[in-house]
């Protein structure tokens, strides 16, 4: 296992050794509010389903469509999911990691050391031929003793100003970025001096994450030389979790910005650009 990663048939063989796992099933995509029933109709055995709107996020305001969760409730859901302190967790989702990212990094912040993403997701599972369960798992309440901060975090401030300090890295697709097109949030662009960096694009074609030098090219491409510091937005700190795996995978260490996007638009006199080239 990488410290980010675990493969499909990594998971088998822990599992099948009887190694204590708790599986997290975080389908969530933009758009889309059917994740649960997603989740109910096949999902890997032993997996608890994790709510991205409401477990993984508090409620949408000032501080954009995703804050982060307060301590304390990211510590009663991760008891809930049945994470007890020694665990390995394992979250995955149908989406190229997008979602599972967020509890890998939420998971990472508050402390708990034995977290990876499924490469793949459900489909790398299934190619594996592991089998797949209907219906609601309920596990026993775990016990995990979490704490905060433990990830970087940066402000609104903090990545504006990372333009002419570091290197601020736009996660969402291109034409987001451009202010070509914006589904969602009140204004279309970037935060000025941003780089664009999709996230879809630090994945293969079968949804799972390059290699760790191909990455590394990647970022390295868009000025992350590991002196710098980094942080990764997105349209609301979702998918810019999966950018903060990927530069992890590749060696650099990077700051989430939670707000992203959504806070950035929303925030009356904040800068805007438009155009430029994509990553």
């Amino acid at each position: 296992m990488s410290g980010v990663l675990i493969s499909a048939g990594e998971l088998q063989e822990l599992l099948a050794a009887s190694r204590p796992v708790r599986l997290l099933d975080v389908r969530w995509e933009l758009g889309r509010t059917d994740g649960h029933r997603q989740y109910l109709a096949s999902h890997l055995p032993g997996a608890a389903f994790v709510n991205l709107d409401t477990e993984l996020s508090a409620p949408p305001g000032p501080g954009g469509r995703h804050p982060l969760p307060a301590p304390e409730d990211f510590t009663e859901s991760a008891r809930r999911w049945g994470i007890n302190d020694g665990d390995l967790v394992v979250a995955y989702d149908a989406a190229g990691g997008g979602s599972a990212a967020r509890a890998w990094w939420l998971l990472r912040h508050a402390g708990f050391p034995e977290v990876r993403l499924l490469d793949g997701g459900l489909r790398a599972w299934q190619e594996a031929g592991g089998r797949l369960v209907e219906g609601e798992e309920i596990p026993a309440p775990g016990t995990a003793s979490l704490s905060w901060g433990h990830m970087p975090v940066a402000d609104r401030e903090t990545a504006g100003g990372l333009a002419s300090s570091g290197v601020l890295i736009d996660a969402r697709a291109p034409e987001r970025f451009r202010g070509e097109h914006e589904p969602i949030d009140p204004r279309a662009g970037h935060i000025p001096g941003a780089v664009n960096v999709p996230a879809a694009g630090n994945l293969e074609v079968n949804g799972r994450f390059a290699d760790a030098r191909v990455l590394r090219d990647r970022f390295e491409a868009a000025g992350v030389d590991g002196t710098k510091p980094v942080a990764a937005y997105c349209g609301s700190g979702v998918f810019a979790a999966a950018e903060v795996a990927a530069l992890a995978i590749a060696g650099f260490d990077a700051a989430l910005y939670p707000g992203s996007w959504s806070e950035w638009s929303s925030t009356p006199g904040a800068p805007v650009a438009t155009g430029g080239a994509d990553g």
